[in-house]
Parts: structure tokens; sequence; C-alpha cells
């Protein structure tokens, strides 16, 4: 049963969804678009397209999926409505009140709502993923890691900030990426304390920890990984508070499996850095999904009530971050198998000092 049968088989009489937004429409139909209109009820799943992609999306489309060229979208639209005989037809939560109310328009006579049930069925059905969709996730690593192997060797003093994170762009991008999975960081010295930190004209300097995080795109789905790299030298502060972040991170990849708790993974990090004496200085949780978004389910946090499951890619990222000082974080990527889980981050991560 493919993903949009799942979603038929299970809508009631007169109940129909309305797939608008483009990582949801590109998850069920395969065909990437920034603007279109899945429309699904009445046994049938009808894809409107405008002129730019029609004809591609009709080559892509499989059944059940039927394509239609949008001229009049909202006689087109009623009419459908009005064949699959929707009273009701729900959308995801993800739009923005105006994107609501234009809904609402084209579908007069209909009530239509955004569904946070429709939208966290979409959210848990995306959380797994086929081996495809892991290889695509593999392939981004890779490139990523090309990028980060390359520029090690432009890390030195007087080296700003942004010109590293543009040389990993410009890295990936030659490696193969079909877009960046996000915007770089690279931070370096005090600024590497900010965890999300924006690469500026700060030039790197001897002593220095410059942290990189980056990701690459491959069919649609993201890499993400990060790496921290000493210039020149590291003191005994920088040496403790790395191999803290590494055996943080170690210690979570030894426990993740299937049946193991979002919370519990989050745990065995942490207890690490606690134990270390630096608790109040990791201040986000431990990882996330990543997919066609670069934050999906699940979330490897201390709130989470979710239990990890076979197929999920997530992220494994502690960190420490001394305000004024400097900052370390450590991220490889696993795929979840029925053992246990599956690193598909194969670059270095020892010290290295540059």
């Amino acid at each position: 049963m493919t993903r949009i049968e799942s979603l038929l088989s299970s809508l009631q009489p007169g109940v129909g969804y309305l797939i608008v937004t483009p990582v949801n429409r590109r998850y069920l139909t395969g065909f990437p678009s920034s603007l279109g209109y899945l429309l699904l009820g009445g046994g049938e799943a009808l894809l409107f397209m405008d002129g730019r992609y029609f004809e591609a999306a009709s080559k892509a489309a499989a059944p059940p999926v039927s394509v239609v060229q949008t001229k009049q979208l909202s006689e087109q639209l009623a009419e459908a409505a009005g064949r699959m005989g929707l009273s009701t037809v729900f959308t995801e939560t993800e739009i923005t009140v105006r994107t609501l109310e234009e809904l609402r328009r084209l579908l007069p006579g209909r009530q239509v709502e955004a569904s946070q049930s429709l939208t966290d069925r979409l959210e848990d059905m995306r959380t797994v993923k086929t081996p495809d969709e892991a290889q695509f996730i593999q392939r981004a690593q890779g490139m990523a890691e090309a990028a980060f192997l390359d520029i090690l060797n432009m890390i030195r003093p007087g080296v700003a900030e942004a010109d590293i994170a543009l040389e990993l762009d410009y890295r990936m991008r030659k490696a193969g990426a079909e877009d960046l999975a996000f915007e770089t960081i690279a931070v370096a010295g005090a600024n590497a304390s900010l965890p999300h930190g924006v690469p500026g004209a700060y030039k790197v300097q001897a002593g220095d920890f410059v942290v990189m995080d980056f990701g690459a795109v491959c069919g649609g789905y993201r890499s993400d990984m990060t790496r921290t790299v000493a210039v020149g030298y590291a003191d005994e502060e920088m040496r403790r508070v790395y191999d803290t972040v590494l055996a943080a991170q170690e210690a979570a990849l030894a426990v993740l499996r299937p049946g193991l708790s979002c919370a519990e993974g989050d745990r065995a990090a942490r207890s690490v850095i606690e134990k270390a004496g630096y608790g109040d200085c990791f201040s986000h949780s431990t990882g996330h999904g990543v997919g066609l978004e670069i934050h999906e389910k699940p979330n490897l946090s201390g709130r989470s009530q979710a239990v990890l499951e076979a197929g999920q890619v997530v992220t494994v990222e502690p960190g420490i971050y001394l305000p004024g000082k400097c900052g370390v974080r450590i991220e490889d990527m696993v795929y979840l198998t029925a053992e246990g889980c599956e690193n598909l981050t194969k670059a270095p991560k020892e010290l290295l000092i540059v």
C-alpha cells in the first residue's frame, strides 16, 4: 500500500485532505515543487500543478495520483471536491492563517480546517525512513564529509569565519549536493560558545576552537554534522571540554536502539557532561530526526515521551559552551536498525589541531 493509499483508506465518507506544504506534497507524491495542491478524498488523489510543473509531474506521477493542470483553480478544486462528496476538508497546521483563509475561499460551502491530527500523522509517517530514503541521507552525508576534509587545510590564523562557511558551501556543491541542508555555521573563539552562531568577520586566531555545523541535500533528503577543530594548539581546559563532549556522544551512541526512550538517549549523553561539571553548559537536546526537513521527529530530549523505532535517522550532538571562551559540539547521524544503530558519519572525531 502506498503512502497515499494508506491515507485514502483511513478517510471517512465526506472527509478529504488537502496537502499544500511542499515537504508533505513531495513526501506523498515523490515530486518536488514550490506550489501545488494534493486533494485526497472519495478514493481519488488529484495533484493540481500549474504550467511550470505540469509536464514533469505528469511523467513522475504514479497511481493512484492523477495530475491536473491548474487553469481556474477555484472552479477545479470545487468541482473535484463536489465529485468526491466532500463536506469537510482538513489541511496541515504548518500553514499561515492567510493560506488557510485562501483555501476556504477556494472551497466555498465546505468546512476547511487545519488539523493537528493530520499533521501528526504525516510527521509520524515521515520519521521512519525506507532504505531508499536512508540511502539519499547517506549520500548527502558523504558530500558533507568530503567538503569538511577538503577545507581543513584552509583553517588557519587570519581566515574569517564567513570564508570558512562559504568554502564549506562551495565544496558541498562541488561534491554533488543539490542544495545546502541549512545555513552553514562556522564560528570560532568566543563565538563558538553560541550553539547557532552566525559566521561573521571574526578572523581565526591560534588557540581557537572552530565549530562547523553543516549539511548537504541529495534527492531532497538532508544530512547534518558538526565537527570542532583547534587551531595551532589546544590548552588543558580546551582538551578537557573536547574529551568530555566526545565521551558524552560515545555514551549515547552506545545505547541507541529501537525501544529506547528518547529521554534515555538524551540522559546517556547529558549525564557524562554533568558528571564532568559542565551540566549548565549543555543548553540543547542531544539530537533530532533528519529527513526531508533538517528537524523532524523524534527529538532526543529529556522532555520527550517518544520511543525510538527502527528506520529512524537521528543526530547525536552533545555540546559544551563556555560563554566568552569557547564551545565544542560533535555531531553524527545514525540510522536505527533492528539490532541497534548504524553510524552514517565516517569523518574522524579525535581532536584535530590544524
